[in-house]
C-alpha cells in the first residue's frame, strides 16, 4: 500500500510540474509572436523591449532580471520567500521567450503582423490557463500584486491597473513599442483568460482523475479506501 501511495504521489508531482512548465513554454511562444509582430506588446513586455532597446541584452534576459527584482520586492514586503513556482516562472519564461524569438522569423507583411499579434494574445491566454491550472504558485508579477494588495488593502484590480500603468509608462519612455496590440492585450486578455483558464483547469483535472481511475481498476479492492489528498 505504501508503494502504491508513493507511486501516485510521484505521478501527480510530474503531471503538475510538467503542466506548469508546458504552460510557461506556451506563454513564451505567445509573447515572442507579439514581440515579432511589432504592433505593441503587453505592458511588462513593453518594458522589457524598452530596456533591450536602451541598454542591450535580450528581451528574455530582461524578463528574468525584472522578475528577480519583482521577487526581491515581494520578499521584502512579505518578509518571506515566494513559492518555488515563482522562481521557475521567472527563469524559464525568459528562456522560452528568447528561444522562440530566435526560432520564429519576423513577419514581412503587415497582415502577417496582425495575425501574429492576435494569435500571440490567444496563445498567451492559453499559456496562462495551463500554468495556473496545476496550482504550482503565482508568477513574479502576480506575487507582487498580491503582496501590494495585502499591504495596501486595495482591491486586486486596482493594484493591477496601477502596476500595469507604471510599467507601461516606463517601458514607453525607454522606447518600448506601444500600439494597437497593447490596447487589444490590455482590454482583451481578461476575456481570453476567462475562457482559457476554466478550460485548462477542466482538462488538467480530468487527467488527474483518469490516472486515478486507471490505478483503481488495476489495484481492485486494495484501493477501496484510498484517498490521495487532491481536492
Amino acid at each position: 500500500m505504501r508503494r502504491i501511495e508513493l507511486s501516485n504521489t510521484k505521478r501527480i508531482f510530474f503531471i503538475r510540474w510538467g503542466t506548469f512548465m508546458f504552460g510557461l513554454m506556451v506563454m513564451g511562444l505567445g509573447i515572442a509572436l507579439m514581440v515579432h509582430a511589432e504592433l505593441g506588446g503587453a505592458p511588462w513586455d513593453v518594458l522589457h523591449i524598452g530596456l533591450t532597446n536602451h541598454f542591450g541584452l535580450t528581451v528574455g534576459t530582461w524578463s528574468i532580471l525584472m522578475g528577480l527584482v519583482v521577487l526581491s520586492i515581494t520578499a521584502f514586503l512579505m518578509k518571506a520567500w515566494p513559492q518555488m513556482g515563482a522562481f521557475l516562472n521567472m527563469l524559464f519564461l525568459g528562456i522560452f521567450i528568447d528561444l522562440f524569438l530566435w526560432i520564429i522569423p519576423a513577419p514581412t507583411h503587415l497582415l502577417l503582423q496582425y495575425v501574429m499579434m492576435l494569435t500571440g494574445i490567444i496563445i498567451i491566454g492559453y499559456g496562462i490557463g495551463i500554468y495556473i491550472a496545476p496550482g504550482c504558485g503565482a508568477g513574479p508579477r502576480d506575487s507582487l500584486m498580491l503582496a501590494l494588495q495585502k499591504k495596501t488593502g486595495w482591491k486586486v484590480q486596482h493594484v493591477r491597473i496601477l502596476m500595469e500603468v507604471v510599467v507601461l509608462t516606463v517601458g514607453w519612455l525607454l522606447g518600448g513599442t506601444v500600439f494597437i496590440g497593447t490596447l487589444i492585450f490590455c482590454f482583451g486578455i481578461g476575456s481570453v483568460v476567462g475562457v482559457t483558464l476554466p478550460h485548462c483547469k477542466r482538462i488538467f483535472d480530468s487527467i488527474l482523475k483518469r490516472g486515478k481511475k486507471d490505478e483503481d481498476f488495476n489495484e481492485g479492492s486494495l484501493r477501496t479506501h484510498y484517498h490521495d489528498g487532491i481536492s
